[in-house]
């Protein structure tokens, strides 16, 4: 295919909330994408969807997309467990992959997963959507300006309750489940983003019951950066919906509501007593992503965030997961 003359064929694999209520709509919109396949382990659940999107083609099984040679790049939003299993075989059937975060369970599973796309010359990205706003723009721009002076620390939140939910894959260990896995990747990344630094420590402490097979539910945490900067963040499955973030620095703080799940708010510029609401004007961010990794895969821009980024999060994620089991600060 020649990247520069046609549109990105996508194709699906699974049929989970995530892709039919937000990436799939972000391809539908997007100007370089389209959904040529839906793949599902239920032949049903794939032709209802195809149906339903009016376009694309319904396939019983995740191999079977994976073989088509017109499909270009896949999206994988299926449980964290089996994100390696599918990415390798994505990379080895020469697709591009944009695969949901978290991208994998471990490090070492990241690093698999590197080396089976460069043997198969395809790009593989983490599907952190909201890297793509322009408001993270307009943020770091006054940032750099030194409008809120030094940056000191970050503060983030990304909670809701799910607990009900017990057949849910996220309440399963095995399957990669627990809050810091599902939803504390955001603050994390969020954190390495607008610092662009690599934490030196974490220490991690959450409520992992029994109810819910000892998957933490809700964990909250401090992450040390150098020169005494700091992310403390909490993440939870079963506490009331929170989605924010705050950056403080020596002059003056940043606010911003709906950080990670809505991208066309914008955020407040607050320098002593005085408020600015910055207004931005932006499209759907999943759309943007779509759009962000035709023109990757068309070489007309570079990877912002690689698979090198990935590891490093990863990484951030390993040491969290490690303080939250054993009760310990863990360096990095």
């Amino acid at each position: 295919m020649n990247m520069e003359e046609h549109v990105i064929r996508w194709g699906i694999l699974g049929v989970a909330n995530i892709a039919k209520n937000a990436v799939i709509p972000g391809i539908v919109e997007s100007k370089t994408g389209v959904v040529s396949g839906v793949a599902s382990r239920s032949l049903e659940k794939s032709q209802e969807l195809v149906k339903e999107l009016n376009q694309g083609r319904a396939y019983g099984s995740y191999q079977e997309l994976l073989d088509d040679p017109s499909i270009d790049a896949v999206y994988i939003p299926l449980p964290n467990h089996l994100h390696k299993e599918w990415v390798i075989r994505a990379a080895k059937a020469k697709k591009h992959i944009l695969c949901e975060k978290p991208i994998a369970l471990t490090t070492e599973e990241v690093k698999e997963m590197k080396q089976a796309c460069l043997e198969n010359e395809v790009l593989l990205f983490e599907a952190f959507m909201y890297r793509h706003q322009e408001r993270y723009r307009k943020i770091q721009s006054h940032i750099n300006n030194g409008d809120i002076g030094e940056v000191r620390g970050i503060r983030s939140s990304f909670s809701f309750n799910n607990a009900q939910a017990l057949d849910n894959f996220r309440m399963k260990p095995e399957y990669g489940g627990g809050s810091l896995y599902d939803v504390g990747v955001y603050p994390l990344s969020l954190a390495r983003m607008i610092l662009k630094d690599e934490p030196e420590a974490v220490t991690v402490h959450s409520f992992t019951p029994e109810s819910h097979n000892g998957v933490d539910m809700v964990a909250s945490g401090l992450v040390e950066f150098s020169n005494g900067r700091f992310l403390t963040f909490d993440c939870g499955m079963w506490s009331a919906f929170r989605n924010d973030a705050e950056i403080l620095g020596t002059k003056g703080r940043i606010v911003i509501e709906d950080a990670f799940t809505d991208g066309l708010k914008g955020f407040s510029l607050i320098i002593g007593n005085e408020t600015n609401e910055i207004e931005v004007a932006d499209t759907n961010h999943y759309a943007k992503q779509v759009d962000f990794l035709a023109r990757v895969l068309r070489k007309e821009t570079g990877l912002i965030y690689d698979i090198e980024d990935s590891i490093l999060n990863m990484k951030v994620l390993d040491a969290c997961l490690q303080s939250q089991k054993n009760r310990e600060r863990v360096v990095l």
